[in-house]
């Protein structure tokens, strides 16, 4: 099957199609810092044969978190501790990135969100901050200060958190950005932070490593983004970075028909219209689906969420069910004969 053939990312190679989408544990405190349950939480889908594992939404600054509970990068004592578990997933075959974010009016913790402008998530939401444009300039420096450490914790890649509503999201929407600089107001403006972040983080980032970009390519509602604004938004700073992980949704409450699959179709569209490969994500378990996105050229890679946090062996399971040729850890080779 086409899920466990090798695929280079910029110059990595993963053993397989498959990744592990970020997902948030909650497991850290006020300071950041990565511990014992991180470091067992990853190091057990590296043995499970996923190709690629994308470290959960990690802030660029403390405020910039979704929680006070989620990790951080912004000081450097952050680098041990992830650098330790970046060594236990390479030493299991994986490859790993780390998914840089602020999280903009959605951060819930102790201090101050912020935002690009004054706009509530919703009703019982905090009225966050809107930023000054000294203020924008120095999270851009902070992102790219992240890159940084992210190198020096070794990392294969990067993933900028621009998807589900977050700071980057907020800018590049209409529904929450009502600024009237030149951060705000057409596409190409809105699109401007961004684009900083991303030309910011290029400069210090290696150039054999990969930079992925997470977007929401739909808002679900009347006035939002679209599919096709996203297809130019792509376009627009698509020079900074080597593939588009492509979801929906996130900036306001929504009703959104959440089926298996079900963002395989923005995807496809923007690997098609921005010349660019992707990894589609969204409620996928199963081998057959995968096989059909990469068969027909719908993605590059194919990203697993909750089905990897109940079986972080589903990779190695479902390559024993379908006969498939696999690596299997050589300790437990004795269980998949």
């Amino acid at each position: 099957m086409n899920i466990l053939k090798n695929y280079t990312l910029k110059n990595t190679n993963l053993r397989n199609r498959t990744v592990m989408a970020p997902m948030c544990m909650y497991s850290s405190d006020e300071t950041g810092m990565a511990n014992d349950f991180h470091y067992n939480h990853y190091i057990t889908r590296s043995i499970g044969g996923v190709g690629l594992i994308i470290l959960e939404s990690t802030g660029v600054v403390k405020n910039g978190r979704t929680t006070d509970n989620d990790l951080g990068i912004w000081d450097d004592k952050h680098i041990d501790g992830l650098k330790n578990i970046v060594d236990g997933v390479k030493k299991h075959g994986s490859k790993i990135a780390i998914q840089l974010n602020h999280g903009g009016r959605k951060y819930i913790g102790a201090g101050q969100a912020v935002a690009p402008s004054a706009v509530k998530f919703d009703e019982k939401s905090l009225l966050p901050k809107e930023l000054a444009k000294d203020e924008i300039k120095e999270i851009v420096l902070k992102f790219k200060e992240s890159a940084t450490r992210a190198d020096k914790a070794g990392f294969d890649a990067i993933e900028i958190h621009g998807a589900h509503g977050y700071l980057i999201h907020q800018f590049l929407s209409p529904l929450s950005n009502l600024r009237e600089d030149e951060y705000g107001g057409d596409i190409k403006n809105r699109t401007r932070f961004l684009k900083e972040v991303l030309k910011a983080v290029t400069e210090v980032w290696p150039k054999e490593k990969a930079i992925l970009l997470r977007v929401s390519a739909y808002d679900y509602k009347d006035g939002g983004i679209t599919l096709s604004d996203m297809v130019e938004i792509i376009n627009e700073i698509k020079e900074y970075i080597d593939i588009v992980h492509v979801s929906t949704g996130g900036l306001i409450p929504a009703e959104i028909n959440a089926y298996p699959g079900y963002q395989i179709n923005f995807s496809n569209t923007i690997k098609t219209e921005c010349d660019i490969p992707t990894i589609a994500v969204g409620l996928i378990t199963d081998f057959n689906m995968v096989e059909e996105i990469i068969s027909n050229d719908r993605a590059d890679l194919v990203a697993f969420g909750r089905e990897l946090l109940r079986n972080p062996y589903f990779i190695l399971n479902e390559a024993k069910i379908r006969n498939l040729d696999i690596d299997y850890p050589e300790q437990y080779k004795g269980a998949f004969k």
